[in-house]
């Protein structure tokens, strides 16, 4: 038996760099990744990824275009789940870049893309970046 849970998330890139929130895992290690959360009921995908990105990163964004899915499976206790993230290209628009889920995210930083590339472990998160290196 599985489940099946869905996600959004927003990357934003600016001058070749992009910002990495370091976050814990299901394990409960601390992982640097992009932001991203599950969908409320009856939010779209785009809306999930502007309000997550505001939660956990302090900034107001705006989706610029669509960029990524990714889906993968994982164990959670005994339970499979079957995840599926979409993820968009986003823009800063507002807000002070202080974290509102201070609980969830212990840390923020802007890196190069190559740098970036060395922080992230996620297979997701490296493709985005393969993505974002022919933008």
């Amino acid at each position: 038996m599985s489940e099946k849970e869905h996600s959004a998330g927003g990357v934003i890139l600016e001058d070749g760099t992009v910002l990495l929130v370091l976050a814990q895992n299901l394990k409960g290690d601390k992982v640097w990744t992009f932001p991203k959360g599950h969908l409320e009921p009856g939010e779209t995908p785009e809306a999930a990824a502007v309000r997550e990105v505001a939660e956990e990163t302090g900034w107001d964004c705006e989706i610029t275009s669509d960029l990524y899915r990714a889906e993968y499976s994982f164990l959670r206790g005994e339970m499979l789940v079957d995840k599926d993230v979409r993820w968009f290209l986003v823009k800063r628009v507002g807000g002070d870049g202080l974290p509102k889920t201070p609980d969830e995210i212990f840390d923020m930083k802007w890196l190069p893309l190559e740098e970036a590339e060395k922080e992230l472990i996620y297979k997701s998160d490296l493709e985005i970046v393969d993505l974002l290196k022919k933008i």
